[in-house]
């Protein structure tokens, strides 16, 4: 979506069901009528507990770099990510969160919304996209390394759960000096 498609929604195909097409709507975070929604999908699908101050960061600060998926009117899936001046002064895209709901996993959702997230901070000039994931989520590891990622280093006890993380990168650009 492109910054005058704020909010805007858009469909796409997201799986096949039966041999024919199934459609998904994709849209930005737009008021914070979504905020409970957004909450609700992450805390339901992550093991990591975040504040709402925690969302509102994100949100208000880049809500051209929330995106959501609907069936229809039922919202199941999301991606939180910003872009910032790195410490070694690289334009940095971040996924922070991405949850599909459990009942609509393995249709391309959370792809789809990675997918869109990458063209969007690329689009904002980021250098690299970096993320955290556990060591022991498969899936998410999976479709980052789908999608070019790199395992970066292994983040010992990174989780409040003890479990150690990967850092992941997608090199998008060499960085210019």
């Amino acid at each position: 979506l492109s910054p005058d498609q704020e909010g805007a929604e858009v469909a796409e195909i997201a799986e096949v069901k039966d041999n024919e097409p199934w459609f998904y709507t994709f849209c930005c975070f737009n008021d914070e009528s979504q905020l409970k929604v957004l909450q609700s999908l992450i805390d339901k699908e992550l093991s990591e507990p975040y504040s709402i101050y925690t969302y509102r960061f994100f949100v208000y600060n880049w809500p051209d770099l929330c995106f959501f998926a609907k069936d229809g009117d039922r919202y199941v899936g999301v991606i939180v990510c910003k872009v910032e001046m790195s410490v070694e002064m690289v334009l940095e895209g971040y996924i922070a969160m991405l949850a599909v709901d459990v009942a609509y996993r393995k249709r391309g959702i959370g792809k789809t919304l990675a997918e869109k997230a990458i063209e969007a901070m690329s689009a904002k000039g980021a250098n690299v996209i970096v993320l955290e994931t556990e060591l022991t989520n498969k899936p998410a590891l999976a479709l980052y390394e789908s999608l070019s990622f790199i395992r970066e280093r292994r983040l010992l006890r990174y989780y409040l759960n003890g479990v150690d993380a990967f850092r992941l990168k997608l090199i998008l650009r060499e960085n210019q000096d």
